[in-house]
């Protein structure tokens, strides 16, 4: 008898959720573009902005529903995977690769400055992270095995490559092990923990989180090229959710979330988890969380515990306002999407 409560008490508990995360939808916005947006930044309810292929950046200062698209001259090839906004005139784009270039805006995108150029072989960034708009960091794949970290402290006008050489500073460099790296998927593999500190997935052969002098095994699908950890999303320093998977499954649900409530000690899977490969989790308030990848959309009230498929819509990014609730969307083919209440 008492089993029998439990499950029905189990059963009801999820379909209260579902009912719950029922009453949100994605609609989408005509972005006028094609390009793959991965890099996504929202400022305000109001203020909107996008990066991605082909050298593009999109902006939007009346809460999505027009687009300024531009191709940053002379990068009209470059692929400008995270962008980092503060207001409607001051972003800084992360171009990937070979060379790996930062950029700045200050007049809303009519003109852009080189801040960081670095032409080494091998040289991948993957996300960038700002605790507030002079502090930030970057983080690309491992170079040898030393995890590349750059740091700025004047609103992304200078960078810091940590040093990569002998002695006491090198000690404190992160190292990979072989095949392991960063996705550079929705420029969320790396996130603020506190004013001081930042935390960092990995994926590839070993699915890992980098937090103080930590390496944590994630319970998150691992051993190939493809698989591991993409997005991490903090509520505080003692709950955090990691999202993943292969991205060349899109349907496949197996280890592709991991929940933690001790501050990375211990990990759990969710009981309904993200029903697919997920490349961003972002936190949105209470218990509430959000998750996108290729094959749509899932919302979660309960601390992650279960997520429901609100969109079957394909996104890369998902992020809320830093001032202000209102959650956008970035994907391939121009796609840009919004969360409405219903």
């Amino acid at each position: 008898m008492r089993s029998f409560f439990v499950r029905s008490f189990s059963a009801w508990l999820v379909c209260l959720t579902c009912l719950t995360a029922g009453a949100q939808k994605v609609t989408l916005l005509n972005s006028g573009s094609k390009a793959s947006f991965r890099g996504l930044s929202v400022v305000t309810d109001d203020v909107v902005w996008v990066s991605g292929s082909a050298g593009t950046v999109g902006r939007s200062v009346d809460g999505g529903n027009t687009w300024t698209m531009l191709q940053v001259k002379g990068f009209e090839k470059t692929d400008f995977r995270d962008i980092e906004a503060f207001d409607k005139n001051t972003a800084i784009i992360m171009g990937i690769a070979e060379p790996a270039y930062i950029l700045k805006t200050t007049d809303g995108g009519s003109n852009w400055r080189i801040v960081f150029t670095d032409t080494s072989k091998g040289m991948f960034l993957d996300a960038m992270e700002f605790w507030n708009e002079q502090s930030g960091i970057v983080i690309g794949d491992p170079i040898g095995d030393k995890i590349f970290i750059a740091r700025t402290f004047d609103g992304g006008e200078t960078w810091s490559k940590t040093p990569a050489g002998r002695g006491s500073q090198a000690a404190n460099i992160p190292t990979a092990d072989k095949g392991e790296a960063f996705f550079a998927s929705s420029g969320t593999n790396i996130r603020k923990l506190n004013k001081r500190e930042a935390v960092f997935i990995s994926g590839g052969l070993r699915a890992r989180l980098f937090m103080h002098d930590q390496k944590i095994e994630l319970p998150i699908v691992q051993g190939k090229e493809s698989t591991g950890a993409n997005s991490i999303a903090v509520k505080n320093k003692k709950c955090m959710i990691v999202v993943g998977g292969d991205f060349t499954l899109k349907d496949d649900t197996t280890k592709n979330c991991a929940l933690t409530v001790d501050g990375g000690n211990t990990f759990t899977a969710p009981a309904v988890g993200p029903h697919g490969y997920r490349s961003c989790v972002e936190y949105l308030y209470k218990k509430t969380w959000i998750s996108c990848g290729l094959n749509g959309v899932d919302y979660s009230v309960d601390e992650g515990q279960n997520w429901v498929w609100i969109s079957k819509e394909s996104f890369h990014a998902v992020r809320r306002a830093k001032k202000g609730k209102a959650v956008y969307f970035s994907g391939g083919g121009g796609r840009i999407g919004k969360l409405l209440m219903e």
